[in-house]
């Protein structure tokens, strides 16, 4: 019998990112879409942008937890159309950010809000590149201590 799409979504929330373990991919809304195209599953997956390193091992990673639950047929797909964005951040995946110590995106202020270790709004831009390209590195002018910014995109 074939496991459900519901069920498939709550394995792939236990795939972590390979750049930032302590959320899912899923979480961070690259796991597009599931869907069985009669007995072959097909997942869908949208990469942060267009030249992250870490899509292939996505990719194999997200392979890697179905064929271990058993899926045998699977065709694991990048989709660059339409572009991944931050709002596809799941509620949970940017707390799950703020807790690791990466203040997650802000579209209003396209910077953070606040350190995300002493909360105080006193963070300073160190450089647009961090330690991803998907991130900025900052600076809070209270603790001192430097933190990643996840980039708005």
């Amino acid at each position: 019998m074939q496991p459900s799409v519901n069920e498939i979504w709550q394995w792939l929330e236990g795939v972590p990112d390979p750049e930032i373990p302590v959320v899912s991919v899923v979480d961070l809304g690259i796991v597009r879409s599931v869907a069985w195209n009669g007995d072959r599953l097909d997942v869908g997956l949208t990469p942060t942008y267009s030249g992250c390193p870490a899509t292939s091992v996505i990719s194999r990673d997200v392979e890697t937890a179905l064929r271990d639950r058993g899926i045998e047929k699977l065709a694991v797909e990048t989709k660059l159309s339409p572009p991944w964005t931050t709002d596809w951040i799941s509620d949970k995946g940017r707390a799950k950010l703020l807790d690791y110590g990466i203040a997650p995106p802000d579209p209003v202020t396209r910077g953070p809000k606040a350190c995300p270790y002493c909360k105080s709004d006193n963070v300073h831009l160190i450089s647009q590149f961090g330690s991803t390209p998907c991130k900025a590195q900052w600076r809070c002018g209270s603790c001192l201590e430097p933190f990643d910014y996840f980039k708005c995109l």
